[in-house]
């Protein structure tokens, strides 16, 4: 479908001419105050939709041994709607003294290291800062322990609590024998499966304790330590990597992905009739990650459609569509996650699984929505599978309902967990009968609102 311009995309200014223009309006020290404060948020890892999401990391020592000991590492992942994909989580630290790893069940390192020091029996590991991988499904059963050999892929667990979690064994030497000669590892590492976490100190907690298998009895580790690890989009990526786009039954305007919403810095992308797609392996993910995209204006992985279908008397019906342009990946187990404030009546969602985030949100107005397994929670490559779609029904809220000023479209979208680029308010469709909104008097409005906000919240 050939997609119109809104004419209201005449109106683009740069920020140079916003600050110029806002200026009349607001003080210009509080403006530069409140420009430095919102570039600087940008990097913080809190999430206001999940701000209790991380990835912990718990550290159980099972048993002493004549040399160290024997732990069970598990990683937790309490993110409510962002998983850790296909090829999977990578963990690394600092050993604390003069560690080796003797031996791991359900994990290996990725490198041995330099053992020569070591006669008849040779350690799993010798290396300073060991990498652990997650073994892949189908492994001797002598090789798993529980939770273990999903090839590091990890769901959220807003969508799949009991696949949320990950875990392999550990045995350590040179590491000492006690719970006053053990040394925490350091500068811990987790990639999952590109950049954009952070993760604290260990630190020593009360130990863990488990029921037997008939329940009766308590047993404990004795000792534990917790990581803590936090995402943030900014670190993963200075671009975003998905955008969103528009269309309604009351205007025939399709409103698309802002031109080069992803980066346009990638040139390497590909057109759908291109010979190099038939080309063997040209679809097999490669080590660093890196797309394979098909030529876009918006050059983004996932697109995210959002169409106003049909206004009845009491509802109004909302058409999603997610498209995949990345041929080099299929995505599991996808979530996305929309505000918008009238998801507080959302009435059926047709082929989609959802979930309100409600626990985590004073406001109900915020939803994750998912794959119905064994249909469509696989979003496929590139290509003519490469899109899911679904209908939502929402019941018509008396007070707050109105298709006026772009109400009907998200205030917020995330795909996977990060956040995706919306087209600026000035050109969302509107009512035939009204015309948008000057771009620079809603620009400004919502900065005042921000900065006396932000002065409430400091004072």
């Amino acid at each position: 479908m050939e997609m119109k311009k809104n004419s209201a995309e005449k109106e683009d200014f740069s920020i140079p001419e916003l600050r110029s223009w806002c200026s009349m309006r607001i003080p210009g020290a509080l403006l530069s105050i409140l420009l430095f404060m919102l570039m600087s948020s940008i990097a913080a890892a809190y999430d206001p939709l999940d701000p209790t999401g991380n990835i912990t990391i718990k550290w159980d020592v099972m048993s002493w041994t004549p040399d160290g000991y024997v732990a069970v590492v598990t990683m937790n992942n309490f993110q409510m709607y962002r998983q850790i994909m296909s090829p999977g989580w990578t963990l690394g630290w600092t050993w604390a003294k003069k560690e080796v790893v003797w031996s791991m069940v359900g994990a290996q390192t990725t490198e041995q290291g330099d053992c020569s020091r070591f006669k008849g029996n040779i350690p799993h590991c010798c290396k300073k800062t060991p990498t652990v991988v997650d073994l892949l499904p189908g492994v001797p059963y002598n090789q798993q322990i529980a939770n273990c050999c999903k090839g590091g892929v990890v769901a959220s667990y807003g969508q799949d609590p009991a696949a949320a979690v990950s875990a392999f064994q550990v045995s350590v030497g040179q590491a000492g024998t006690s719970n006053k000669t053990v040394k925490l590892p350091k500068n811990f590492t987790l990639l999952g499966p590109g950049p954009g976490y952070t993760c604290g100190p260990a630190k020593v907690v009360p130990s863990t304790t488990f029921l037997t298998p008939d329940k009766r009895r308590k047993t404990q580790a004795l000792m534990t330590w917790n990581v803590t690890c936090t995402y943030s989009q900014f670190l993963a990526s200075k671009y975003p990597s998905c955008c969103v786009s528009f269309s309604s039954f009351y205007n025939d305007t399709i409103i698309p992905c802002p031109s080069c919403a992803c980066g346009c810095e990638n040139k390497n992308c590909v057109k759908s009739d291109s010979k190099l797609l038939s080309t063997p392996g040209i679809n097999t993910p490669r080590k660093d990650n890196a797309p394979l995209l098909q030529c876009t204006h918006h050059m983004c992985p996932v697109r995210v459609h959002w169409h106003v279908k049909i206004n009845y008397k009491e509802y109004w019906r909302v058409k999603i569509a997610v498209t995949n342009f990345n041929y080099r990946m299929n995505y599991t187990q996808w979530t996305l996650v929309i505000q918008h404030p009238n998801l507080n009546n959302v009435t059926e969602v047709f082929s989609f699984d959802y979930k309100p985030l409600v626990p985590y949100q004073s406001i109900n107005d915020t939803g994750m929505f998912y794959g119905m397994k064994y249909y469509n929670d696989l979003l496929m490559e590139a290509g003519a599978y490469g899109n899911v779609q679904s209908e939502v029904l929402l019941r018509k809220d008396a007070d707050a309902f109105t298709f006026n000023q772009g109400w009907a479209f998200p205030r917020k979208v995330y795909f996977n967990g990060d956040e995706c680029m919306l087209p600026p308010p000035n050109v969302y469709p509107f009512l035939p009968n009204s015309s948008p909104v000057s771009s620079r008097v809603l620009l400004c409005n919502f900065t005042a609102s921000v900065l006396a906000l932000l002065l409430v919240v400091i004072w």
